[in-house]
């Protein structure tokens, strides 16, 4: 009982993440499980025989591959736009001290505090009140504001660590600011980008609540889920959770065995 005990206690950390992790996975695994059903009603809830079609046709259902081909769109361009400019404030604010650098700041982190729906309410009257016609671009618009706040809150803790003597060694070695930015700044500081950029594709592409309200008669993957949820949940739609899911696993996976090869490359 003791030795039981002794082990629970040493592993308790280990088992508290295991099960917080099984608890994380575990709708993915629904999903994908589901994703090979083939249901004999429109809704995909109850296991009834093994199939394949869905993984063969994943485009049979009317305007699915549409809605995800806009949706990816959007969430590239809106994560392009806000990676930039996010990265640009995140310098502008650690790097320089100007007037109003306090009410910026909060300004910026405000999307992140606010409900979704006050957003979404707001930027549709404001849409409105200029005459604006609901569609692709207040989609997009809506999603880099919303983006911009997680992008430089990645960047701008990025910088933060970042060593300035680093950058002043390249300049006692004679580069140019542009050549220091480049070949010093921006190595040190592209973690931050990169998780600044991942995190605001997801949030593009996965949003509903902002997007329902600015989209107008523009439908994207999640409108489009919410949509046939309503009338049949149809088996194509797990196919494209699941495939999003793993190439998201993949990326991640990438990105740590780059990582660690680097790692074994410095000298020590």
């Amino acid at each position: 009982m003791r030795t039981s005990l002794t082990w629970l206690r040493r592993n308790l950390v280990v088992i508290a993440g295991l099960g917080t992790l099984a608890y994380m996975i575990l709708p993915n695994v629904v999903v994908t499980v589901f994703s090979f059903n083939n249901p004999t009603g429109r809704f995909n809830y109850a296991w009834q025989q093994f199939s394949l079609d869905a993984w063969k046709d994943p485009c049979g259902v009317a305007d699915l591959c549409g809605s995800l081909s806009l949706s990816l769109q959007i969430a590239l361009w809106a994560t392009i736009a806000a990676t930039a400019l996010g990265t640009a404030i995140a310098f502008a604010m650690v790097r320089y001290r100007f007037r109003g650098r306090g009410a910026v700041n909060s300004l910026i982190f405000l999307p992140m505090a606010m409900p979704e729906i006050v957003m979404a309410a707001s930027l549709l009257a404001l849409f409105l009140n200029m005459g604006v016609q609901l569609g692709f671009w207040t989609i997009l618009i809506a999603h880099i504001m919303f983006c911009l706040s997680f992008v430089v809150a990645a960047v701008k803790a990025r910088v933060l660590s970042m060593d300035p003597r680093l950058e002043e060694a390249a300049r006692d070695l004679y580069a140019g600011p542009v050549q220091t930015f480049l070949r010093v700044t921006l190595p040190i500081a592209a973690p931050g980008i990169a998780a600044g950029a991942l995190l605001s594709f997801a949030l593009s592409f996965d949003d509903f609540i902002i997007t329902n309200f600015n989209s107008g008669n523009t439908v994207t993957f999640p409108m489009f889920v919410w949509g046939s949820a309503q009338r049949g949940t149809p088996v194509q739609i797990n196919v494209i959770g699941t495939a999003m899911f793993v190439i998201a696993v993949l990326v991640v996976l990438a990105a740590q065995t780059v990582g660690n090869r680097r790692k074994k490359a410095q000298p020590k």
